[in-house]
C-alpha cells in the first residue's frame, strides 16, 4: 500500500518567515540555517498509508492519507466540511481554526487535493479531521480527474443478472434495463440526487418502491452515513396520469435552491409508470433546461415516441412492439431494481402485486402465474397481495402528494409483522368502503346498446359524495365495469365514469375499443374540446374543457357506434 509523507510541525510560511527574522537580528555575518534549526524543534518526518475513502471504516482512531476531488464545502458554525471523493466513495473531512471561520480558503469546490486526516466518528457517520490538507499540481490535477471518470465509469457498469422470468418483452428491452441502471448507479457515484416520480395507485407505488429499495442501499455506502438518503433521494407520487409542468417545476425549483443552499447537482430524475405521452414532453424539456436528466420507465402507448429522444433511456414495451397491457410497470420496475442492485431485498413479490393491480392477469396468465409462484416462494399468496394492492390505493388516495416514506415501507414489509396487522386491520374497511361505492354507482349508473356494444355510462359528481371520498372516480368505475360483466353475463362492454372535465374508461377487447383513437377521434371531430388523456388500449382517461362535455358525450357515442 502506498504510503505518504508529512511534517506534522512544519508548516513552510511561519519556518521561512521565523528564519528571515533570525537572520535580519543576528546580522549579516550571523548567517547560520543550521544554528537556526538547533533553535527550534526538530522537523519530524511521518509516514502514514494512502487509502481509498470505501477502506477508511478499517482505520478508526488512525491518521490515513486520502486523495480526492473536493465535490462539496460546507461551512457550519464550527468547522468546515470538505466532502471529497476518490470514485470509490464519499468522505467529509472537517478543518477547523476558529467557531464558524472558514479554514483552508485556497481549497475550492473542484479541487483535487491530498489530505492527511485521522478518521473518526460524529453522530454514526464517519469523518476525517484534518491534519493536512494541499492541492495537486496541475499536470496531476489533470490525470487524476480523468483517472476519477475512468473509475466512476467502471463501478457503474451493470453485473447483468438473469430477469426473474422468461419473456420475450423483457429480452426485447434488456439493452434499455441495462443502459437505465448504469445511469442510475453513475449518477449515486457522481453524488448527484435522484428523484422518483411515479403515478399515484398501487401499480406507481410499487414502481418507486422497488426502485427506492435498490438505490438506498447503495447512497448510504457511496456517503458513508444512514442519512444521506434524506439528502440524496426523493420519491414522490403525481396525481395525473403523466408527468405535469407543475411537478416538473415543483422539482426544478427545489433542486435549484438545493444547489444554491448546499453546492448539490441537479437531479436525475426517474418517471415510473407515468413518462411516455406527448403530455410529459414539456415537464420533461422544462426540466432538462435547468440541468436535470431523465430515465423514463413505463408501459402505457403513444401515438408517437417524442420522449426518447429527450431522455438519457426510456423502457416500454411498446418501443419494442410488445403491448404494455401484458407487463406492468411495477413488473419492470423489479426487474431493472435487481439490475441497479444486485443484492436489492424484499422486491421480488411486488412484481407480481403490481400485475394483479394493473390486471396484467387478464393480458398475459402465463406471465403472472410465473411473478405470483415468485411471491408465494417469499410468503405472498394472492389473497394477501391483492389485500396490500387495495391497501396501497386507499392509502394513495389518502395521502396524496406526500412522500410518508416509512408508512410506504410498512405497506411494503417492511417490517412483514406490521405489514401484516396493517393490511389485516384496513382490508375489510376497504372492502366494505368498495362495497359501498359499487351500490352507489349501480344505483346510477344507465346502460344503452350502440350496435353491438353495450355502453354503460356514470355521471361521477352527481352520483358519488365530493373530494376524499373512496374508492377513487377510476377506481369506482373499474368495480361497476367488472360487476355488470359478472351480474349480466356482457362481454362487448364500455363503461365511462363521466365528469365535467373528464371521463374515466374501462372496455373489454370484445368491444374493440381503444383510448388512443377515441382521442385521435375526438381531436378531429372537435378540436376546440382541447382533448387530452392516455392509458392503456382499454383503460384510460381523457380531459377536456366543461364547455363541451355534452358534445364530447355525443362523440363518445358516435366512435363506440364506428367501431
Amino acid at each position: 500500500m502506498k504510503k505518504v509523507s508529512y511534517y506534522p510541525n512544519y508548516d513552510a510560511k511561519v519556518y521561512n518567515l521565523n528564519l528571515l527574522f533570525f537572520i535580519v537580528k543576528m546580522g549579516k555575518n550571523n548567517k547560520n540555517p543550521a544554528k537556526f534549526k538547533q533553535m527550534h524543534k526538530p522537523i519530524k518526518k511521518v509516514e502514514v498509508k494512502e487509502v481509498i475513502i470505501n477502506e477508511v471504516s478499517a482505520y478508526r482512531k488512525n491518521k490515513v492519507a486520502v486523495t480526492g476531488l473536493i465535490n462539496r464545502i460546507v461551512q457550519t458554525g464550527g468547522p468546515t466540511v470538505f466532502i471529497i471523493t476518490d470514485g470509490t466513495g464519499n468522505l467529509a473531512l472537517k478543518g477547523f481554526v476558529g467557531p464558524g471561520e472558514r479554514a483552508y480558503p485556497e481549497i475550492l469546490e473542484g479541487d483535487t487535493v491530498r489530505a492527511v486526516v485521522t478518521i473518526d466518528e460524529f453522530q454514526g457517520e464517519l469523518e476525517g479531521d484534518i491534519s493536512k490538507i494541499n492541492k495537486l499540481g496541475s499536470d496531476e490535477h489533470k490525470q487524476y480527474l480523468k483517472k476519477l471518470e475512468n473509475i466512476q465509469r467502471e463501478r457503474a457498469k451493470v453485473n447483468v443478472p438473469e430477469f426473474l422470468v422468461k419473456t420475450p418483452i423483457l429480452e426485447k428491452l434488456k439493452e434499455r434495463f441495462i443502459k437505465a441502471a448504469e445511469e442510475i448507479r453513475l449518477a449515486i457515484i457522481q453524488d448527484r440526487p435522484i428523484i422518483v416520480r411515479h403515478h399515484n395507485d398501487c401499480d406507481g407505488y410499487s414502481s418507486g418502491f422497488a426502485l427506492e429499495r435498490a438505490i438506498l442501499p447503495l447512497i448510504i455506502k457511496q456517503h458513508n452515513s444512514p442519512k444521506a438518503p434524506w439528502e440524496f433521494f426523493l420519491r414522490a407520487p403525481s396525481q395525473a396520469p403523466f408527468y405535469e409542468i407543475d411537478d416538473s417545476i415543483r422539482d426544478t425549483a427545489n433542486s435549484l435552491r438545493n444547489v444554491a443552499k448546499f453546492s448539490n447537482k441537479m437531479p436525475l430524475i426517474i418517471i415510473a409508470d407515468n413518462g411516455s405521452s406527448e403530455e410529459d414532453l414539456m415537464a420533461i424539456k422544462q426540466g432538462k433546461i435547468h440541468g436535470s436528466d431523465f430515465i423514463v420507465v413505463d408501459h402505457h402507448g403513444f401515438d408517437k415516441d417524442v420522449i426518447s429522444e429527450e431522455v438519457l433511456t426510456h423502457i416500454n414495451p411498446f418501443l419494442v412492439e410488445e403491448s404494455g397491457a401484458e407487463i406492468s410497470a411495477g413488473m419492470l420496475c423489479t426487474e431493472l431494481a435487481r439490475f441497479i442492485n444486485n443484492d436489492v431485498e424484499n422486491v421480488n413479490q411486488i412484481a407480481a402485486m403490481s400485475g394483479f393491480a394493473d390486471r396484467i392477469d387478464l393480458a398475459a396468465p402465463k406471465t403472472m402465474e410465473k411473478y405470483l409462484k415468485i411471491a408465494e416462494d417469499e410468503g405472498y399468496n394472492r389473497e394477501l397481495l391483492s389485500d396490500i394492492a387495495l391497501v396501497i390505493d386507499y392509502v394513495s388516495a389518502k395521502v396524496r402528494f406526500m412522500e410518508v416514506r416509512e408508512y410506504i415501507e410498512v405497506l411494503f414489509g417492511e417490517p412483514r409483522a406490521q405489514q401484516k396487522k396493517l393490511v389485516e386491520l384496513l382490508a375489510p374497511y376497504i372492502r366494505e368502503l368498495d362495497r359501498k361505492g359499487l351500490a352507489i354507482g349501480k344505483a346510477s349508473a344507465t346502460q344503452e346498446v350502440i350496435g353491438k356494444v353495450t355502453l354503460q355510462s356514470i355521471e361521477i359528481e352527481k352520483a358519488f359524495p365530493g373530494f376524499g371520498f373512496f374508492p377513487k372516480p377510476g377506481r369506482a368505475v373499474g368495480l361497476i365495469h367488472d360487476d355488470y360483466q359478472k351480474e349480466e353475463g356482457v362481454t362487448s362492454l364500455v363503461t365511462a365514469g363521466i365528469m365535467e372535465t373528464a371521463i374515466t374508461l374501462r372496455a373489454t377487447d370484445e368491444a374493440n375499443f381503444s383510448v388512443h383513437e377515441l382521442l385521435n377521434h375526438l381531436n378531429d371531430k372537435l378540436p376546440n374540446a382541447f382533448v387530452s388523456g392516455g392509458g392503456h388500449k382499454n383503460a384510460g382517461s381523457i380531459n377536456f374543457i366543461p364547455a363541451r362535455k355534452n358534445e364530447v358525450v355525443v362523440l363518445l357515442r358516435e366512435f363506440i357506434a364506428s367501431r
